[in-house]
């Protein structure tokens, strides 16, 4: 009997000489998430095949094609077997290019041109090009966040080197081609660890203009200081050529540059979405002015592949929307949720996706479709039922979450004519720098109820009234204002933080005096909210 079994053995051995098996780690996205993915390579006897199963999607199906050409650059071919490459877990959805470089490493390690231990250590992400090359691909950063949080090293391409240096002390390989790779794991090449570089995003490297360019309009730039000061959504209305645009694109050179936690929140929602310079890290606040075409997917986020949208490559920085009412309404009223939690949800019906999306809104509109609503000279003959219709396209709820509403007037020529200049941005700056290092003391100094917030556009309703020092004849002029003004609840916890901010930016007052509830409530102009 024992014989029997021993010649069954050996039968089975010599039938399956080519039964191998190997495995790679890559990972896969769910928003700025990362799950593991487990690569597992199989060549076995059988007619020549070449599969891929766990649900891929079509650029992962492709990638047999890809791999092929790539080791066949090499001068390696691939055995006339059964080759078939399961992506595990199977149930989850696998997009993405990133998946050439792990199945063509699992292929050499199955076929024991490299050590299988070996390549178990190592997280791998990179595509193919038909000559052996190592693209770049998308979601570098969080790859190598994830591999050095596993205790594992990272395999990418040597353009995405310099962005992965940043996930801090993890073993990096970053070749530019399959043959560097495969002679140093081999031991005959060595490749050296890639540096972090900082290169900008085309939007940090905009050129932003300074307030002391912008003529007239105090009253707009004032509350430009105090919504950058505090964080607060601004809505700037005005007719055209009021430098309604202007006015925002000066916000962020009197923002605080993004502390190192933030710019790496920043940099990592870029790299997903593969806007981010090659090797580079943002270190400036975002400005994102999406055209009023755009649709909802591009600005919330989604997609076939889902993708962070605007909002969420906003995120610790600016959302400019020019002409408000012109977007379509449904992508408007998709903001709302964002706006409130910080975070856009993605739904699909097998999965759901977040991203962070804490942003700045800052808003343009005209008065009305012509522009010159309350110009008896230039209004038209609609007025003024033309304005309160274009208005309308804006929902109260909406409108409830920007906590500044500002109407900016025409320049005039006299604002025109003047030479000198107003005051710069950098003054400006100081002023708010230092009103949010105020909130920063504060909150911190509230322990773990006030975790995460670090401005007043974030603290939460059950905060305010503990960090609002306001005396009793405060309390009730702002009282008796919010009911004159018929605000919702929203709009009155929104008020009471510009006013708090505006205490900071006086240099910390011990009180909210009356005189800071007044310039808020003065910033509360459209409906009445």
């Amino acid at each position: 009997m024992k014989e029997g079994l021993r010649e069954l053995s050996k039968t089975w051995l010599m039938c399956n000489r080519w039964f191998m098996v190997a495995r790679i780690n890559t990972i896969a996205f769910q928003g700025v998430d990362v799950q593991n993915i487990d690569v597992q390579v199989q060549i076995s006897n059988g007619l020549p095949a070449f599969t891929i199963v766990g649900l891929p999607d079509k650029a992962v199906a492709e990638s047999k094609e890809r791999v092929r050409a790539a080791l066949h650059a090499l001068g390696i071919s691939l055995p006339a077997k059964r080759l078939t490459v399961n992506l595990a877990p199977a149930d989850v959805m696998k997009e993405g290019s990133h998946y050439d470089l792990p199945i063509a490493l699992g292929l050499l390690a199955a076929m024991e041109i490299l050590p299988k231990e070996e390549m178990e250590k190592y997280v791998v992400l990179g595509e193919l090009s038909l000559d052996a090359g190592i693209r770049a691909v998308a979601g570098v950063l969080p790859a190598a966040i994830h591999a050095g949080a596993n205790d594992n090293s990272l395999i990418c391409p040597e353009a995405c080197g310099g962005e992965a240096a940043w996930a801090g002390d993890v073993e990096i390989l970053a070749a530019s081609n399959l043959l560097q790779l495969i002679n140093h794991i081999k031991g005959t090449q060595v490749l050296s660890r890639p540096e972090a570089t900082l290169r900008e995003t085309n939007e940090a490297t905009r050129r932003i203009p300074d307030l002391a360019q912008v003529k007239g309009q105090e009253s707009a730039k004032r509350a430009l200081e105090v919504a950058a000061a505090g964080g607060h959504n601004l809505l700037l209305i005005g007719p055209p050529g009021a430098g309604k645009s202007m006015l925002a694109s000066c916000l962020p050179g009197i923002l605080p540059p993004l502390s190192p936690r933030e710019a790496l929140e920043v940099s990592m929602i870029h790299s997903l979405a593969g806007a981010l310079a090659e090797g580079g890290l943002v270190k400036s606040r975002p400005f994102r002015d999406p055209h009023h075409s755009a649709s909802l997917p591009a600005l919330v986020g989604g997609g076939h592949r889902v993708r962070p949208g605007e909002i969420s490559l906003a995120h610790r920085g600016v959302l400019f929307l020019d002409e408000l009412p012109e977007f379509a309404r449904g992508t408007l009223e998709a903001l709302r949720q964002p706006l409130e939690t910080g975070q856009a949800v993605v739904a699909r019906a097998n999965a759901h996706v977040t991203f962070p999306a804490r942003f700045q809104l800052i808003a343009a509109m005209n008065p009305c479709r012509c522009g010159y609503l309350g110009d008896p000279d230039q209004e038209c003959t609609k007025a003024p039922r033309c304005g309160g219709e274009y208005q309308d396209k804006l929902s109260g709820p909406l409108l409830d979450r920007i906590d500044i509403q500002v109407e900016v007037g025409a320049v005039s020529l006299t604002d025109l004519s003047e030479k000198g200049e107003g005051e710069r941005s950098a003054a400006v700056s100081t002023r708010v720098q230092a009103a949010r290092t105020r909130q920063e003391d504060r909150y911190r100094a509230l322990g773990p109820a006030a975790q995460n917030i670090l401005i007043n556009a974030h603290a939460t309703a059950e905060l305010l009234e503990e960090i609002v020092p306001m005396t009793q004849e405060v309390k009730t002029l702002f009282t008796q204002a919010a009911e004159r003004l018929k605000l919702s609840a929203r709009a009155y916890h929104r008020l009471m933080k510009v006013a708090l901010t505006i205490s900071d930016l006086a240099g910390g007052a011990e009180e909210v005096t009356s005189a800071h509830v007044a310039e808020a409530l003065s910033y509360r102009r459209l409906r009445n909210s």
